[in-house]
């Protein structure tokens, strides 16, 4: 089955020094975009993170640190990253939790603005647990009947994530070949920020979701205890969560205006 698309989707795996979304940097990048026509374009870089690679890691994806010696950084690529995926809808395997927040916080040291307004991302890896809860090779093998050859490598798994959710639309009946539905279907609880410091009430209103000020307005933490911004801005949170809290407190000075 082809996707049935409004806009492009691009598929996209990252490959990293690890799995802290603050610290952790891209080491390699892959992405696959698929035009409504069907159309299909392929990019895959290698980075260089600016920092150590550990052994266990690159044990893992086979990337080292004198692989990526002289590879462009992720600032001197995030514009070209950017500009591929600016127009499109976002797809990978386990991407909500960790490929699109790491894309973000590297997308802002970058100095090169990124939020999700305007287009959903499926978790390919998510509609795989709710249907059969596997692995990506697993699920590869499941649903395509083929083996994983070079797990771990960004480009191998983007294709093979392709792959499997066309093919899961193929056997389930009850998904809709529909970006928007797969977004919503693939979503865990939504979350103002990508890495889930900031939730939403059953009133849509944001709150944080740690700490002593958990379940609270952010708005109401934010006025009754203005020192608590400041300290959320120098504490070791991502990037991207920063944005958010910023955009709320300036909302809040705005509406007082």
């Amino acid at each position: 089955m082809q996707l049935n698309l409004t806009k492009p989707v691009c598929f996209f795996d990252l490959e990293t020094t690890g799995v802290n979304i603050s610290k952790d940097r891209v080491v390699e990048i892959s992405i696959l975009k698929v035009f409504p026509n069907g159309n299909k374009e392929s990019k895959t870089w290698l980075v260089n993170p600016e920092m150590p690679i550990p052994p266990e890691v690159s044990n893992i994806h086979g990337i080292t640190d004198e692989r990526v010696a002289n590879e462009p950084t992720f600032a001197a690529l995030a514009k070209e990253i950017n500009t591929m995926i600016k127009d499109s809808d976002l797809a990978g395997f386990n991407s909500n939790r960790f490929d699109i927040p790491l894309l973000a916080e590297e997308m802002l040291r970058a100095e090169v603005d990124f939020d999700m307004k305007g287009r959903v991302a499926i978790d390919v890896q998510t509609i795989f647990h709710k249907m059969e809860k596997r692995t990506l090779s697993a699920a590869y093998k499941f649903y395509c009947d083929k083996n994983l050859e070079n797990a771990h490598s960004a480009e191998a798994d983007t294709l093979a994530t392709y792959e499997v959710l066309k093919a899961q639309l193929d056997r389930y009946d009850d998904l809709e070949n529909d970006t928007k539905f797969l977004a919503e279907f693939s979503a865990h609880k939504k979350f103002a920020d990508f890495a889930g410091f900031i939730n939403y009430n059953k009133e849509g209103e944001e709150c944080f979701s740690f700490g002593k000020h958990k379940n609270k307005r952010v708005l109401d933490v934010l006025e009754k205890e203005p020192g608590y911004f400041g300290w959320l801005l120098n504490a070791d949170f991502p990037l991207y969560t920063k944005k958010v809290l910023t955009a709320i407190k300036l909302r809040t000075f705005n509406n007082k205006i």
